[in-house]
């Protein structure tokens, strides 16, 4: 074989084996939901790569196929055409027997390099960068392959099966997708930059619906403002001044006796048509969503939806008023900063290492402000002031101070037992007292 027929057949064998190196990768790289996303745009060759991602075997079977004999095949024509050139070169400094050994190990070295790095390396570095949009440019040229030698593929596939089987290991490749799959995709497409930090945390917020529950979000009992059903008109008047909002409980006595709401936007139309005021008249009181407070936030949305409200009440296992809770208020916590900034009031930072924090501010706020990864016995509690309990095993006073995640937590004013204001400050800045 001449010198040019030599150079011509190794950088064939080259090329074809880097093809298989690429088929291999892409196959097993490529993602699920793009390759459908990509055939919903109309490339037909996605649902190829899909089905074939459901049943591997025969694929990865023509790419061994192909990989091993070119590279065995590729060492014969590479020591073949090496090995007589380096031979010669050594036999300047060595005699011909060790000249040719010597020539033929430098040979091996240089072909086997050569097959590393241009049929392996690259080419799999190229398929992770792209792994769909090459899948896609293979997948045909390799079913054709996988027909022409589909006698040999199920000979070595049934021996492959079998000895899978008798080991108990799995067969097919589990595509569930959990929420930390989704949550770690997010991640990862923020640091790209192909992701917004505010999208990001948008995702992660959804995610988060689950996990929190309603006390985490709601307005507090002590916060609600309402009507009694005695209230005069005047009195009523005077409240919605003071306080407007678009629904108010009306109760009867007190907050934790609930008989219904009522409407900002029928109390007006009252006004304007000159009709008094009373909520003894039935017709003015409609019904109330009352819901338990160890609903979850995704939870009180299913409510919302199937109840076609956009607020309720929360009541506890004594059926005593918690709290009131609105879509808008779900809504702040899956956009986030989107809408407002989540710290604006709860949790205000004085300098680089001190924050001072609303003791009814949701714990999961806390860390996200602060950067801490848990907390101790998260489950048991919703707020700063529920955490700080837990630690400390009774009602906090003014100046208990707290360790936890490097920073130090201080009560720094309580009311009537409520935990006013907290200041974290970051552990090792503080200065002594």
């Amino acid at each position: 074989m001449s010198v040019a027929q030599s150079i011509s057949l190794l950088a064939l064998l080259i090329l074809v084996s880097a093809f298989f190196s690429v088929a291999e990768i892409t196959l097993a790289a490529s993602r699920r939901l793009r390759l459908r996303q990509m055939a919903d745009e109309g490339d037909p060759r996605a649902i190829q790569v899909i089905q074939v991602q459901e049943q591997p075997g025969h694929y990865f079977t023509v790419v061994q196929i192909g990989v091993n004999a070119l590279a065995i095949l590729g060492g014969i024509v590479g020591e073949g055409f090496f090995s007589p050139i380096f031979s010669a070169w050594l036999e300047y400094l060595l005699e011909p027997a060790p000249a040719a050994t010597l020539g033929f190990i430098v040979s091996f070295v240089l072909t086997t390099s050569i097959f590393i790095v241009i049929t392996d390396l690259v080419p799999k570095q190229i398929g992770m960068a792209a792994p769909e949009r090459l899948a896609v440019r293979v997948i045909r040229p390799m079913l054709m392959l996988s027909r022409l030698l589909k006698p040999l593929v199920l000979v070595y596939a049934w021996l492959a099966n079998g000895l899978i089987r008798l080991s108990g290991l799995p067969q097919k490749r589990d595509d569930s997708i959990t929420p930390d799959d989704i949550l770690a995709m997010a991640q990862a497409g923020a640091q790209s930059g192909s992701l917004a930090a505010s999208e990001q945390q948008v995702i992660e917020n959804i995610f988060e619906l689950d996990t929190r529950t309603l006390p985490s979000a709601m307005t507090q009992r002590d916060a609600i403002a309402y009507f009694l059903r005695d209230d005069i008109e005047a009195l009523v008047r005077t409240r919605i001044a003071d306080d407007p909002y678009s629904f108010y409980p009306v109760c009867d006595g007190d907050i934790d006796h609930i008989i219904g709401y009522v409407r900002l936007k029928d109390l007006f139309q009252r006004v304007l048509s000159g009709t008094p005021i009373s909520f003894e008249d039935p017709s003015l009181i409609r019904k109330l969503l009352v819901v338990p407070d160890r609903l979850s936030l995704a939870e009180m949305l299913a409510q919302f939806r199937q109840a076609g409200e956009t607020f309720a009440l929360i009541v506890n296992e004594y059926s005593l008023v918690v709290g009131l809770i609105t879509l808008n208020d779900v809504m702040s916590i899956v956009m986030g900063d989107l809408v407002s900034p989540w710290y604006e009031e709860q949790i205000v930072q004085r300098d680089e290492n001190s924050w001072l924090i609303d003791g009814i501010t949701p714990i999961q706020d806390v860390r996200r402000a602060l950067n801490i990864d848990s907390m101790l016995h998260e489950d048991e509690y919703e707020t700063l002031a529920g955490f700080l309990m837990t630690m400390l095993r009774r009602v906090p006073r003014r100046t208990d101070r707290v360790s936890w995640g490097g920073y130090t937590f201080e009560v720094m004013d309580v009311d009537s037992y409520r935990i006013d204001q907290v200041m974290a400050t970051r552990e090792g800045t503080r200065k002594s007292d």
